[in-house]
């Protein structure tokens, strides 16, 4: 490391002046409730704040506290969050809000250690709650963090190592001033996301370019260092789409794969089944008329989606089998209660649905 590097109160006076010369009206913000800064929080997680914020208002209009969150059906939650990916997210959320209403008689814990013992609640997010809500001196250590301390102090170590994470934590807690870690937290997060960018920062502007290690040795594409990709795996989907006049077969997906307790579409293997069955009586078989493109975070999706539309008199036959294979008979105008995922969303869109 260069002798230039800034002391750990000299980093944290410039962090946090620039956060104050540089704010953001954030509907969390200037709160202190540790339901509502939990909320954000999760919604937060692998989400940009733009395509956040609109979830956070729902989500806060729809259950302004815990005992609300944890009273509602689990199927409204999963529809609340629709569009927003990372469904586990959504559904630790409502767990751990029911187990706080009812185990914990409603009270939010009050300390990191604690908190981590939540359900969804990780390193990041109990230090988050922690020091916004009861002033505990915990850094939060995301993305963000990693690349301005990286950057910043000269840190080679691969981020994506088992080490870094102690590593860095042990550096971010020896900068937080133990008088005011909230808003030392929120300057870092800032600061991350809006000055020290992954690409392409304004360095020139940068109230720490003058002690920054990556700048003084044009080192700041290069920091921090991730060594490891994330192995994406391809996959096929083929759906078929069985109506029924005004009526559609949904599943509802099980746990073990991706979009757990969400709503999608049974799959072409059923067609097989529908074939045999003599009381179906196709009036229309219209074949996959585009392929959709569906990025996960380890899975590339290749979908089509293929449609039977059955004559009128195949409802009760058709009920029947939904019966039979644990699918759902949905009339078209209640669709939109269902908890889907975004590439379904999109497919209907198309339909005009």
């Amino acid at each position: 490391m260069s002798d230039k590097l800034p002391d750990n109160q000299a980093f944290s006076k410039t962090i946090i002046k620039w956060y104050r010369d540089n704010p953001r009206d954030l509907p969390w913000r200037d709160s202190q409730d540790p339901y509502i800064i939990w909320l954000s929080e999760i919604i937060l997680q692998q989400t940009r704040v733009a395509q956040g914020m609109p979830y956070f208002y729902k989500f806060s209009e729809a259950y302004p506290t815990v005992k609300d969150l944890a009273l509602a059906p689990e199927e409204e939650v999963l529809r609340l969050w629709q569009g927003l990916g990372y469904y586990s997210r959504a559904r630790n959320l409502h767990f751990c809000a029911k187990f706080i209403w009812h185990e914990l008689d409603g009270k939010f814990p009050d300390n990191y250690e604690d908190l981590l013992k939540l359900k969804g609640v990780g390193s990041y997010t109990a230090s988050a709650i922690a020091s916004f809500a009861f002033g505990e001196a915990k850094a939060v250590v995301d993305g963000n963090v990693f690349r301005v301390l990286a950057r910043v102090f000269g840190i080679h170590t691969d981020i994506a190592s088992g080490k870094a994470k102690k590593e860095f934590e042990a550096l971010a807690n020896g900068l937080i001033p133990q008088d005011n870690p909230g808003e030392f937290n929120q300057a870092m997060m800032d600061f991350g996301s809006r000055q020290c960018t992954p690409r392409n920062p304004d360095c020139g502007a940068c109230p720490l370019k003058s002690s920054c290690f990556a700048y003084a040795n044009d080192l700041v594409q290069a920091l921090p260092v991730k060594i490891k990709k994330t192995k994406v795996k391809e996959r096929k989907i083929h759906y078929l789409v069985l109506k029924c006049e005004d009526n559609w077969v949904w599943k509802k997906r099980n746990t073990g794969d991706i979009w757990a307790g969400l709503y999608d579409f049974p799959t072409e293997d059923i067609k097989t089944i529908v074939d045999k069955n003599e009381d179906l009586k196709a009036l229309e078989s219209i074949p996959p008329q585009k392929e959709y493109l569906h990025l996960l975070s380890h899975q590339r999706l290749k979908v089509q989606f293929s449609e039977i539309r059955l004559e009128k008199s195949s409802r009760d036959s058709l009920q029947k089998l939904c019966e039979e294979q644990e699918l759902a008979l949905v009339e078209e105008d209640k669709i939109d209660y269902l908890a889907k995922p975004k590439l379904i969303v999109n497919y209907l869109k198309d339909q005009g649905i």
